[in-house]
């Protein structure tokens, strides 16, 4: 993993997929599981960022000119 600052709020990542693959699965996780000491807005954002993962996914597993 390697990450870069492009501006004080924006980061830029590069992952192999594995690592990727591992956050995901522990944000669904924690998405599913609905811990009762998580804020109700940060389970909100995390869903937003899986929504996302999941539409970006499917951009790249699209035939080109798709």
């Amino acid at each position: 993993m390697e990450l870069e600052r492009v501006r004080p709020t924006v980061l830029r990542g590069t992952f192999h997929a594995y690592e990727l693959a591992a956050l995901a699965a522990a944000a669904r996780y924690v998405t599913e599981s609905e811990p009762p000491e998580l804020p109700a807005e940060a389970l909100a954002q995390l869903r937003q960022v899986l929504e996302e993962y999941d539409r970006q996914v499917r951009e790249l597993s699209a035939p080109s000119g798709a």
